[in-house]
C-alpha cells in the first residue's frame, strides 16, 4: 500500500505521502456465461501487499475481497470491494473501479491509523498467471498514489 517510510509496525506513519506497493492474491470466481458477447462473474480473493520500497506505508497488509465484473459487447466493467488489516491490526476498506484498461483506487474508511484517510491511486497489472487448479486465479498487480492522513487532534 502506500509511502516508503514510518509504516512499520507500531510506528505512525507521515502525515501525507505517496504510495508504491506490489499486490499479489489468490482466489475464485463463479460465473454467468449468458451468451459469447454477455459475461458476468463474481469473485473472492486473498492476498498480501509489499510496498516499494519496504517499510512503506500499507506493507505487509493482508486483504480479503469480494468483487463484481461484467462483459456486455466486449465492455468490461468491474468493481471490488477490499478489507485490509495491517500488523498492528488497523483496517482499511478500499474500492477498485476497472474498465478493462484501466483501473482507479478509491480509499473509502479506515481504522486505527487509517481513520480519516484520504487516498486515491491507479493500479497496473503485472501480466497474466496461470491458475495452478481448476476454478482458481492468481494475480498480481502495481498500485500508485498519494494519500493524507487525518489531522491530529
Amino acid at each position: 500500500m502506500l509511502a516508503a517510510t514510518g509504516a512499520s509496525v507500531g510506528a505512525q506513519p507521515p502525515t501525507e505521502g505517496k504510495y508504491d506497493f506490489t499486490a499479489c492474491w489468490s482466489g475464485t470466481s463463479d460465473a454467468i456465461s449468458f451468451s459469447k458477447s454477455h459475461v458476468a462473474y463474481t469473485y473472492d480473493l486473498s492476498g498480501a501487499n509489499l510496498s516499494n520500497p519496504p517499510g512503506g506505508m500499507f506493507d505487509h497488509v493482508d486483504f480479503h475481497c469480494i468483487g463484481l465484473a461484467t462483459v456486455f459487447a466486449g465492455k468490461v466493467m468491474q468493481t471490488t470491494l477490499c478489507e485490509g488489516v495491517d500488523p498492528d491490526g488497523d483496517k482499511t476498506l478500499t474500492r477498485f473501479d476497472e474498465d478493462g484498461q484501466h483501473g482507479k483506487r478509491v480509499f473509502l474508511e479506515g481504522t486505527g491509523k487509517y481513520a480519516g484517510m484520504v487516498s486515491t491511486g491507479t493500479q497496473e497489472p503485472l501480466g497474466k498467471f496461470v491458475p495452478v487448479r481448476p476454478g482458481t486465479f492468481q494475480g498480481c498487480n502495481r498500485q500508485t498514489g498519494t494519500y493524507k492522513m487525518r489531522a491530529a487532534n
